[in-house]
């Protein structure tokens, strides 16, 4: 009865068009469901990404680079579709959003997720600038969402983001990295912490997800995995 009067009084807007969801009820249009590119395998064995082989085990990005997390899971593939929904949620403001997506990450991976034996979610952060300037870290909505759908406890205060780094769709794989030394820092360590999961909404080149697991394996996790909203690169 809430949500009926919810919706009534405050209509959901679908994440793919942004027009009132048709029917009401849904969190995203039918028709603008099958234009969203779900990945789907073959995948690489490590960062989730579609690969074209399905007699290939990793894609040539995790094959040429170090990667130290465990592996990962996508929900999208980031293209045109994704890029504006994406985009909007960002930079428009558009939360409500993550109200599809989230539950939908959930439900695809949510048996793969629980079979890694995650202690905690931790979302990406943001710098402090940024999410002053935003009035929300994205990917901590996002793990939220995850959180309460799984029933695994989100801990942002486990990784802060200690320096402002230069936006990373404008530089190439070398200088993301680069970009990203020392960005990420573990506060405290964690001894009694096996294994963690990773959340944030985009993954580009892997630049992000492996600095933040690199600072969480410096504080002693020995374990990090994560899942992400969108991965680019898929057929």
């Amino acid at each position: 009865m809430r949500e009926t009067i919810l919706n009534l009084l405050f209509p959901r807007h679908c994440p793919v068009c942004g027009e009132i969801v048709q029917p009401a009820g849904r969190r995203i249009c039918p028709s603008c469901l099958k234009r969203l590119s779900f990945v789907k395998a073959p995948v690489c064995k490590k960062c989730g990404k579609e690969i074209s082989d399905d007699t290939a085990e990793y894609c040539e990005d995790c094959l040429s680079r170090r990667r130290t997390f465990e592996y990962g899971v996508a929900l999208l593939n980031y293209d045109e579709t994704a890029r504006r929904s994406m985009a909007q949620i960002k930079y428009r403001n558009k939360r409500e959003y993550l109200d599809f997506y989230g539950p939908a990450l959930a439900i695809r991976y949510g048996k793969a997720i629980r079979r890694m034996g995650i202690d905690v979610i931790v979302p990406v952060p943001v710098h402090a600038s940024r999410r002053r300037a935003r009035g929300f870290n994205q990917a901590e909505l996002l793990a939220d969402i995850l959180g309460r759908q799984l029933g695994i406890p989100v801990q942002p205060e486990l990784l802060v983001r200690k320096k402002r780094t230069l936006p990373q769709k404008e530089l190439t794989a070398a200088e993301r990295f680069k970009n990203l030394s020392g960005a990420f820092r573990a506060p405290n360590p964690f001894p009694k912490l096996r294994s963690v999961l990773l959340v944030d909404d985009i993954y580009t080149t892997g630049s992000t997800i492996e600095a933040c697991t690199r600072a969480l394996k410096e504080a002693g996790v020995p374990c990090v995995y994560f899942a992400v909203l969108c991965m680019t690169g898929g057929r």
